[in-house]
């Protein structure tokens, strides 16, 4: 599949914002801690949380759609539990790390394949490994699994060597489990951590300080069944703040949250773009051509890596020279030479990358290397001249529900053909 993305026109309307693709997929995981049945609601209907509805269905779980983005989840005795992540479904996705912590904390055992997904770099689970064998697990890794085990896993004091999101996340699912309490130091602070927290809460575990640098977390022998909401995804209103900066217009984004993106919309602001914050929402409004502006990535409440080529794509239409650094992850500039095909001036220095703003990009064929360079290609093509054809859909799919048609509704030319 490819998309066709014709040359902008001003974006005018509403869009609901769908759920956080990296909250919800934690929440799945989540549901392997207690036998029963969980209903996740404000579920992103996306490739991703379908790849991670397969991976619960092969380790004994029931997971089906109920209605418009409502997953319910079925989680077996630990009898009929098969604790073990196989290749072919982890390699596809990253995320799929993260059912290690609840598999050892309450089958004793697992056996994950090492993970693929996105191809911006390495990206170890040394840390990961760690922290859980504070905790009592030992791993073993051979044949391109890891293998944990653990009779109880134990109350431990973790301190993170970085704030990394699945870590903490992994952490905090299987501490829910242990016996004791658990302190997780330098802890992640993102949202979606604060709604995984919410959530295991909601099923009996006590968790204090989520979404500050140190949560603790009392361990209780079981958990329960739950019915939560899934928050609403900023990297996606992210997605779409950036491409009313190219265009012009005005929009509102509906469940998006300023308190979940405060720093990306500070940066919003100084290049040009309006916000008015609602009930309902954030209305944004742009006339067109941002100003350039110096970004660099930095763990939460910073700006996210996931925010980075949203925002090298509009600036390479603002006016004058901006400095965006990437702090976070190596590699994660395989999107430049695309963005240079369309006639962007741009230099890579290191982790920095140095983004001449020209007048208006040329429309060419570009190839998306993964989910948030393949969504900003598109707004790219709405910045520029003539038409863009965006290869590597599946990788947008994975992120995006609907993306163009989303756009479309919006008043963007952007349309879907088969290869």
């Amino acid at each position: 599949m490819r998309l066709i993305v014709g040359s902008g026109t001003p974006l005018c309307g509403s869009v609901n914002i769908q759920g956080a693709k990296n909250s919800a997929l934690k929440l799945m995981a989540a549901t392997l801690l207690a036998e029963g049945t969980h209903h996740l609601s404000n579920v992103p209907e996306i490739v991703d949380v379908e790849i991670m509805s397969e991976l619960l269905r092969s380790m004994g779980s029931s997971v089906q759609w109920e209605g418009v983005n409502r997953l319910v989840i079925t989680t077996p005795a630990i009898d009929g539990l098969l604790p073990r992540a196989p290749y072919e479904l982890v390699d596809r996705m990253r995320a799929s790390i993260v059912v290690l912590g609840p598999l050892v904390a309450r089958a004793g055992v697992a056996q994950v394949s090492l993970p693929g997904g996105d191809d911006f770099g390495h990206r170890p689970i040394d840390i990961h490994l760690d922290a859980l064998s504070l905790m009592g697990a030992d791993f073993k890794v051979s044949h391109g699994y890891v293998t944990g085990r653990s009779e109880r896993l134990v109350g431990a004091e973790i301190v993170l060597e970085f704030p990394s999101h699945t870590a903490t996340d992994n952490v905090l699912m299987a501490a829910s489990l242990a016996s004791g309490e658990t302190t997780i130091t330098n802890a992640a602070k993102e949202p979606e951590v604060v709604d995984l927290a919410e959530m295991l809460k909601s099923m009996g575990a006590r968790i204090d300080g989520a979404g500050t640098s140190t949560i603790r977390v009392v361990g209780t022998e079981t958990l329960n069944c739950v019915s939560h909401e899934v928050i609403p995804d900023r990297v996606e209103a992210a997605t779409f703040m950036c491409a009313l900066a190219v265009t012009g217009g005005e929009i509102e984004l509906l469940g998006a949250r300023r308190d979940q993106m405060e720093m990306l919309m500070r940066k919003l602001e100084r290049v040009g773009v309006d916000f008015v914050v609602s009930s309902s929402g954030i209305l944004a409004r742009s006339n067109g051509r941002p100003a350039a502006s110096d970004i660099a990535t930095l763990p939460y409440p910073g700006i996210a890596t996931d925010y980075k080529p949203l925002l090298v794509a509009m600036l390479t239409v603002a006016d004058g020279v901006s400095i965006v650094t990437e702090n976070l992850f190596a590699g994660r500039f395989r999107y430049i030479d695309e963005l240079r095909r369309m006639a962007a001036n741009i230099q890579t220095e290191g982790h920095h990358v140095i983004v001449r703003g020209v007048g208006r990009l040329s429309g060419a064929q570009v190839k998306a290397p993964d989910i948030r360079a393949g969504a900003a290609l598109v707004i790219a093509g709405l910045a520029a001249e003539g038409e863009t054809i965006v290869s590597g859909v599946s990788h947008i799919d994975r992120g995006y529900e609907r993306f163009e048609e989303k756009l479309t509704a919006l008043g963007a030319n952007v349309e879907r053909i088969d290869s």
